[in-house]
């Protein structure tokens, strides 16, 4: 099995140990999901009246940024789509939301835009999406939110990799172009 294809509990005693080791705290317990194709599951996502996309489970949002912490040290690759390849910033997102909530997300920063409900910076919260205009365009980049004012991204500079940088940076600051939720309303 390549690093790429492996689900997020494959993931976790890495993760929790980069965690603890970053004085991040702990994970909270939480019930386990019914076997994929049981009666009990509920869908991934469902569309809003909006034609906005929603996470059936608030908690998949958490589950984005533990799998994105993962990806941190991953390649950049224009149009990427998978951590074998490499990702780019929407392929990245794309990637996360479908291996931790079944969703599958258009590999386009401006359309996940458009299907993510627009939110508030004091309710952005972890596994929100996070926007920029880096190209005179807005919603040309994007990253997942991890929290404590961090967004994990894949950038096209400085050393091309999955990283984390800080939203009020001076750079990340001025280019920011929306704040967006997959989260249930409410």
């Amino acid at each position: 099995m390549s690093a790429g294809s492996r689900r997020p509990a494959a993931l976790a005693p890495a993760l929790l140990l980069s965690l603890a080791l970053a004085a991040c705290g702990s994970l909270p317990e939480r019930a386990a999901r019914p076997p994929a194709g049981t009666p009990a599951e509920q869908p991934a996502a469902r569309p809003t009246p909006a034609g906005r996309i929603q996470l059936a489970d608030d908690a998949h949002a958490q589950d984005a940024v533990i799998y994105a912490l993962g990806l941190i040290g991953n390649h950049y690759q224009f149009g990427g789509r998978n951590p074998d390849s490499g990702l780019d910033c929407s392929g990245m997102v794309s990637w996360i939301y479908e291996q931790v909530a079944g969703v599958r997300l258009p590999h386009n920063a401006a359309q996940i835009a458009k299907i993510a409900r627009p939110i508030d910076r004091r309710a952005l919260a972890p596994g929100d999406l996070v926007f920029f205009n880096t190209n005179g365009t807005p919603h040309s980049h994007m990253g997942i939110y991890a929290g404590e004012g961090r967004f994990i991204h894949a950038p096209s500079t400085r050393g091309k990799y999955v990283r984390t940088d800080r939203l009020d940076s001076g750079w990340f600051a001025a280019r920011i172009s929306g704040l967006r939720t997959l989260r249930r309303e409410g």
